[in-house]
C-alpha cells in the first residue's frame, strides 16, 4: 500500500505534482509554499540531507513519492518532544494511506529517536486528519481557540498527542 521512506533527489517531479496543491497546502504550515516549484522541492531536498538524525521521509505508493512525514525536534525545555506533521497528495485522500503511514512512522520514531511526547496541531477544518491521528492512538488534548492565521483567517487549532 504506502512505504515509508527517504526522500531522493529522482522525487523532484512528483513532489512538485503532488505538493503544488492548494488544498494540501491549506492544511500546512505556511513554511510550506504554495505554488510550490521545482525550486522548493530543490530547497526541500537539500534542508533533508543536512538532518541528522533524518526525521522527515516520503510517503511512497507505486514507486512515486505522493506526500511527506515527519517530525519537527524540539529544543531545550522540550528537547523530548517532537512535533509531528504530514501530508498527501490529493488524488490519495480517504484510501488509509495516512493511517498506515503515521502508525509506521510512529513506531519508528519512538523505537529510534529521543523523544517521549509526539505533538500534532491540525486546523479545525480538518477533520480527515483528526481522524487519522485518533485511529493511530493520539489523544485530543484540547482546543487552541483562534491560535492560528491561514488561508486569510483567524481559526482554532486541535491539539493532539501521543506519547511513548
Amino acid at each position: 500500500m504506502c512505504a515509508v521512506r527517504d526522500w531522493e533527489w529522482t522525487d523532484k517531479a512528483s513532489l512538485v505534482r503532488h505538493a503544488n496543491n492548494r488544498n494540501v497546502w491549506r492544511n500546512l504550515l505556511d513554511r510550506f509554499p504554495h505554488p510550490f516549484t521545482e525550486a522548493d522541492a530543490e530547497s526541500w531536498f537539500a534542508l533533508v540531507e543536512t538532518m541528522s538524525p533524518r526525521t522527515h521521509w516520503a510517503l511512497d505508493v507505486d514507486g512515486e513519492a505522493v506526500g511527506g512525514i515527519g517530525i519537527e525536534l524540539g529544543h531545550g525545555n522540550y528537547a523530548k518532544t517532537g512535533h509531528f506533521g504530514y501530508w498527501l497528495g490529493e488524488s490519495y485522500w480517504g484510501r488509509g494511506i495516512m493511517s498506515a503511514a503515521v502508525r509506521a512512522t510512529v513506531e519508528y520514531v519512538f523505537s529510534r529517536i529521543d523523544v517521549v511526547r509526539l505533538e500534532a496541531p491540525v486546523f479545525e477544518w480538518n477533520p480527515p486528519s483528526m481522524r487519522v491521528l485518533e485511529k493511530c492512538g493520539f489523544v485530543r488534548e484540547g482546543v487552541l481557540r483562534r491560535s492560528a492565521f491561514k488561508d486569510g483567517q483567524v481559526i482554532d487549532t486541535v491539539l493532539y498527542a501521543r506519547i511513548r
